[in-house]
């Protein structure tokens, strides 16, 4: 758990898939990701999903709802689901918090893994959602973009996942950055998708931000030129993250990852001025 003044931290797993590298490096060559991360003998390579909790006065923000529980088994296969935590309500329980507790969701985009654990299927087979007082939200423009996907985005927005969140009133569609909460900021972060969002989590003269998929592994951070072949804009990417960069190294931040295996980092410049990942252990910080 991560203390920020008022603000209490904890990172939750919904479970750790597989990836195929291709999708994880893009154009970067095997030869210097490969030094990082050892792949699977089917070209795979772990991708944690992981989603956060914040605790704020009396309110229990969830970041991200995962994969959740809508899959049928041959997609978990295809994903290569595990969940040696549980999911995403496991770790909510054990942090004290049950689902009717939650009061905000925040999406920071609508791909699958990201989403599809904001609601689920009742035992008579209706969709309800998973956090059912609470209220969801999402940039405007990431929402009309996964409602008119193409050939190359149809496939991981799902609209099963938001949409009748947003047709009950459930699910608001944010202009741009705003506060949510007492600390918590909802940045705009485009590269990935055009209305993907990061969050910012500042308390106690301390600040935090969620990276997401503005870098999917700390590596993608680090090394401006290294993006997925999942980003839409990736020389979009390129420029938010020479500017959070900053932002990050100017503010001492911590940078949670929503996917590496290692969850949090910090950027410092070395010797030549280049901006260098430092792993943080929370229990010794």
């Amino acid at each position: 758990m991560l203390q920020l003044g008022a603000l209490q931290v904890y990172l939750l797993s919904d479970g750790v898939v597989q990836v195929d590298a291709g999708g994880m490096f893009g154009l970067v060559p095997r030869a210097l990701w490969g030094r990082m991360v050892a792949p699977d003998a089917e070209n795979r390579v772990p991708m944690h999903l992981r989603c956060l909790l914040v605790k704020v006065g009396d309110q229990n923000i969830v970041i991200d709802t995962g994969l959740g529980n809508k899959l049928d088994e041959k997609h978990r296969r295809q994903w290569g689901l595990e969940r040696p935590q549980g999911d995403l309500l496991a770790g909510l329980a054990r942090a004290g918090v049950a689902p009717a507790a939650v009061t905000l969701v925040i999406n920071t985009h609508l791909h699958a893994d990201h989403c599809a654990g904001n609601n689920f299927f009742d035992a008579a087979g209706a969709l309800r959602p998973t956090f059912p007082q609470a209220r969801y939200v999402v940039q405007r423009r990431e929402y009309e973009d996964a409602m008119r996907p193409n050939e190359r985005t149809r496939a991981t927005y799902i609209p099963l996942n938001y949409e009748p969140l947003h047709l009950s009133g459930q699910l608001e569609l944010l202009e741009g950055d705003t506060e949510l909460a007492p600390g918590v900021r909802g940045v705009v972060t485009p590269g990935h998708t055009p209305g993907h969002m990061s969050v910012v989590l500042e308390g106690g003269g301390q600040a935090a931000v969620f990276l997401c998929d503005l870098a999917t592994y700390l590596v993608h951070f680090e090394k401006l030129g290294w993006m997925t072949a999942y980003d839409v804009e990736p020389l979009i990417t390129l420029e938010t993250k020479r500017a959070w960069q900053q932002w990050a190294m100017q503010h001492h931040a911590y940078l949670i990852s929503a996917h590496d295996p290692q969850p949090v980092a910090r950027l410092r410049p070395d010797e030549h001025g280049t901006a260098r990942i430092i792993p943080v252990d929370l229990a010794q910080d």
